[in-house]
C-alpha cells in the first residue's frame, strides 16, 4: 500500500487516464532547494518519499535526502527500493536457486510455495554461456547456438521452470544479445508505470543488477548499479537496499575533441581522471555547458553559479577542456 505521509501525491491526466506521482517540491519547500539537489539525489528522494511508511522508511530518511549537502561532516544511510532487478545467467541461476530453496523450506513448514515470489520485475538475460566453437562459415551462429543449448541444458531448463513458476520473473533466451544491450534497448522504461491500490503510479525507472557493468544503463538517465546476489534477493523480495548517502561528483565537458581523437580516447581519459580522483562509493554526474546545477550545488552553497577555482572546489566539480 502506498502511503502519502507528506501529502506530496499529485496527479496528471493523459489520454483520458489519471496518473499519480509524488511532487518533490512538496518536501523541499519549493523549487529553489529542489533545483540545488543533483539529479541522482532527486531520484533517491522520490523513491524514499513514495515508500515512506514510518516503518522501514521514516520521515527522517526523506528529510536526510532533502538536506543533502556537497561537503557534510556526516553521511547517514539511506534506503533504496529499485524498480526492477536484472541478472545474467551466471548470477541469475544461483539467485533463483535461493528462491527455489526458500519455497522448498516453506513447504516443509507447511506453507504454500506460491507465497514466495519476486515483488518487483526481475529479468534474466542468458548471455554469459556462449562459446565460439564454429566460425568463418555462414551457419556458425546456428551451430554455436545449438552447442550452447546442449552444454547448458540443465541450467536453461531450470530458468525456464522459474519463468513458469514465479511471478514477476522473465527470461531473455540465449542468442538474443548481451545483457546490457538488451537492458538498454528493450528492458529500460525510463519511466515506470505500475498499478497499486486501484491507482496508476508513474515514477523513475531504477534498478540493480548482478553484473558490474549494470551502470551502463545510466546513459539513458536510469539510475542503476551492480550488486551482489544477497542484495539482489533482498530487493526482489521487497526489502530496501541500505547504503551510505553518496557524495556526487560533477564532471563537466566543454569544448570539442581535437581532430583524430576517438570516443575511446575520451572514455579512457575520463576513466583515468576519475580513478586518480577517487570515486568509489560516489555518484558521478556528467554535464555539458548547458547543465550547471551540479556545479552550482557542489561549489556554491549560497546559490551563485561560478566556475570552481580552489583545490577543494575542483575536487567537487571537474572541468575538462579539449582545445
Amino acid at each position: 500500500m502506498v502511503k502519502d505521509i507528506f501529502g506530496a501525491q499529485s496527479t496528471f491526466d493523459y489520454k483520458s487516464k489519471t496518473y499519480h506521482f509524488f511532487k518533490l517540491d512538496t518536501v523541499t519547500a519549493g523549487e529553489e532547494r529542489l533545483l540545488r539537489l543533483p539529479f541522482s539525489i532527486r531520484i533517491l528522494l522520490e523513491g524514499v518519499l513514495r515508500h515512506c511508511d514510518e516503518k522501514r522508511v521514516t520521515r527522517k530518511d526523506v528529510l536526510n535526502l532533502v538536506e543533502w549537502e556537497a561537503s557534510p561532516t556526516y553521511r547517514p544511510t539511506t534506503p533504496f527500493y529499485p524498480a526492477r532487478v536484472i541478472m545474467q545467467d551466471f548470477t541469475g541461476v544461483p539467485v533463483m536457486n535461493d528462491l527455489a530453496g526458500m519455497r522448498a523450506a516453506l513447504v516443509r513448514k507447511g506453507g504454500r510455495p506460491e507465497d514466495i515470489n519476486p515483488t518487483i520485475p526481475v529479468d534474466v538475460v542468458i548471455d554469459h554461456s556462449v562459446q565460439v566453437d564454429y566460425f568463418g562459415t555462414s551457419d556458425a551462429f546456428r551451430k554455436n547456438a545449438e552447442v550452447e543449448f546442449t552444454r547448458n541444458r540443465e541450467r536453461y531448463e531450470f530458468l525456464h521452470w522459474c519463468q513458469q513458476a514465479f511471478n514477476n520473473f522473465k527470461v531473455v533466451p540465449p542468442s538474443t544479445g548481451i545483457v546490457h544491450q538488451v537492458n538498454l534497448e528493450y528492458l529500460a522504461k525510463v519511466a515506470q508505470v505500475r498499478q497499486e491500490d486501484g491507482k496508476t503510479y508513474v515514477f523513475p525507472d531504477t534498478l540493480v543488477g548482478t553484473d558490474s557493468h549494470t551502470t551502463m544503463i545510466n546513459g539513458l538517465g536510469v539510475l542503476g548499479w551492480g550488486v551482489g546476489g544477497i542484495e539482489a534477493v533482498a530487493a526482489m523480495l521487497g526489502e530496501p537496499i541500505e547504503f551510505v548517502m553518496p557524495d556526487v561528483i560533477g564532471f563537466k565537458l566543454t569544448g570539442k575533441l581535437p581532430e583524430g581523437t576517438t570516443p575511446t580516447d575520451l572514455t579512457l581519459t575520463i576513466i583515468q581522471m576519475l580513478r586518480k580522483f577517487g570515486v568509489v562509493d560516489k555518484f558521478v554526474e556528467f554535464l555539458s555547458g548547458a547543465a550547471i546545477f551540479v556545479e552550482k550545488v557542489l561549489t556554491s552553497p549560497g546559490g551563485d553559479v561560478r566556475v570552481p577555482k580552489t583545490e577543494n572546489e575542483r575536487r567537487e566539480a571537474w572541468q575538462v577542456k579539449f582545445d
